[in-house]
């Protein structure tokens, strides 16, 4: 589940870029709460609501972006549009919202449902709602709502994490960084964060010991070989660009790359390809995620990376191939938004930021770390990982110096 604070207004354009949704069939109202005697009237236009907000939000001269909207969004189809309605409501109130008028408005535009809130950010009393901290609090609120224990969690992906086959740390990083944590080294410990803040933390040398219990598993290797040799036929094996469909059908940028080979073997198999290459380049290496033997390969234990992705005779490459199964998880970021001004370029922005693509990352100041891959998802990694080659002493210093293993996830 995702929740992301979208960018500062100091007027409601939210109200007319949700409501165009609706006009369009892409979206639908699901709830107006809080509006006083407007909600006893008929056929409300949204001018009526906007109107109603900025009343509410002139009591206050101090304000200057008084528009607040966030959206809250699933992996697919996994929450109904009522069930969003319940944990917006409900995270709402965890936010200091409950009792600000505020409208509901579900998104059907892409492939992961997901809910809009408008609302303001002054109170009745003329005040300014409490802001502090608020988007790691979304993260925070949002967990209480859906009922996951922050720091049982963290334990149990580090108990995870350590029960795979690894022979490096980089693959070790991999793991966690799947689950949507970030990793730093410091004084011999993996410090985790997520959600903005440390959730736990592990010593290096715990991971060292399990990584000297590695074995390199032949008969698998040799099962992986032939299933890649005998479905690479069927299945293209050429890279294809990823990107991740913006509402609207707008353009998005490439973030990764997929083939039909490596969805066949992780839809059939468990086996996850993760590719690995700069922004525009095609893969310089890959590795192997075996969820069923829950061990990680170096992609050149199998084949040469070349090999691998050389499509069979006869087979032409793909074209771009969109993402459609799990939103991008929001940037925590502190980032100072410009004021949009024209509804337009409004409507483009808000779609832009609800759906970004994720980049790689700079380390951020302790408290505000971004957070990059949802959870259950292995993003792409841009590590070198060959048979000939030891990662970890070719890479560990760049590493070191992002605080992660390098991605470039989608």
């Amino acid at each position: 589940m995702i929740v992301k604070i979208l960018l500062p207004s100091a007027t409601f354009k939210g109200v007319g870029y949700n409501t165009n949704k609706i006009e369009k069939d892409k979206g639908e109202l699901m709830k107006v709460e809080n509006f006083g005697a407007l909600q006893a009237l008929e056929h409300l236009k949204p001018k009526d609501y906007i109107n109603y907000l900025e009343a509410r939000s002139r009591t206050s001269a101090r304000i200057k972006y008084p528009q607040f909207h966030a959206v809250i969004s699933c992996k697919g189809k996994s929450h109904s549009k009522e069930q969003l309605t319940d944990i917006a409501t409900h995270w709402l109130k965890g936010m200091g919202y409950g009792n600000q008028p505020y409208l509901l408005v579900f998104h059907k535009d892409t492939g992961n449902n997901h809910i809009h809130i408008v609302s303001t950010r002054v109170d009745e009393n003329g005040k300014k709602i409490n802001d502090s901290y608020e988007k790691i609090r979304a993260y925070q609120v949002l967990n209480q709502v859906m009922g996951i224990d922050e720091k049982e969690q963290v334990s149990k992906d580090l108990d995870k994490a350590l029960s795979y086959n690894f022979s490096t740390r980089p693959q070790f990083m991999m793991l966690l960084e799947s689950q949507g944590y970030t990793l730093k080294l410091t004084e011999g410990q993996y410090r985790l964060f997520k959600y903005g803040k440390q959730q736990g933390c592990i010593d290096v040398a715990k991971v060292d010991a399990r990584i000297n219990l590695y074995h390199q598993n032949i008969d698998r290797l040799a099962q992986l070989r032939a299933i890649t040799a005998k479905y690479r036929v069927s299945h293209n094996p050429a890279v294809i660009p990823v990107t991740h469909p913006l509402p609207g059908g707008k353009a998005a940028k490439p973030t990764g790359y997929t083939s039909q080979l490596a969805e066949l073997l992780a839809s059939k198999f468990g086996v996850q390809v993760l590719y690995h290459g700069k922004e525009g380049m095609p893969p310089y290496g890959y590795t192997l995620i075996d969820q069923a033997q829950k061990t990680v390969y170096k992609g050149g234990e199998l084949m040469p990376v070349a090999e691998f992705i050389r499509p069979s005779e006869n087979q032409l490459p793909e074209q771009e191939r969109p993402v459609t199964d799990d939103p991008v998880p929001p940037a925590l970021a502190l980032t100072k938004w410009p004021e949009v001004t024209n509804e337009a370029d409004y409507a483009k922005k808000q779609d832009e930021d609800s759906f970004p693509a994720v980049q790689d990352q700079q380390a951020e100041p302790a408290g505000y770390i971004e957070e990059n891959a949802a959870p259950g998802w292995l993003p792409q990694i841009s590590l070198d990982i060959t048979d000939d080659i030891d990662d970890e002493a070719v890479f560990g210093r760049n590493r070191q110096r992002k605080r992660k293993a390098r991605t470039n996830t989608r």
